[in-house]
């Protein structure tokens, strides 16, 4: 994947540039970026449990 540039428009704007480039995207790489969020959504919910272990 190629690195992404942060963009300060419009939120409808960004949401048509961030289609565009999920449209791009190869199958295999739309699965990993899926893994990719679901690896630190679990990552953070777990750094919530442990916080409030503590």
């Amino acid at each position: 994947m190629k690195a992404t540039t942060l963009h300060h428009e419009h939120p409808s704007e960004m949401e048509i540039r961030y289609i565009e480039e999920i449209k791009k995207m190869t199958p295999q790489q739309r699965f990993e970026k899926l893994i990719a969020i679901i690896e630190i959504s679990y990552l953070l919910k777990k750094a919530k449990i442990n916080k409030d272990c503590h």
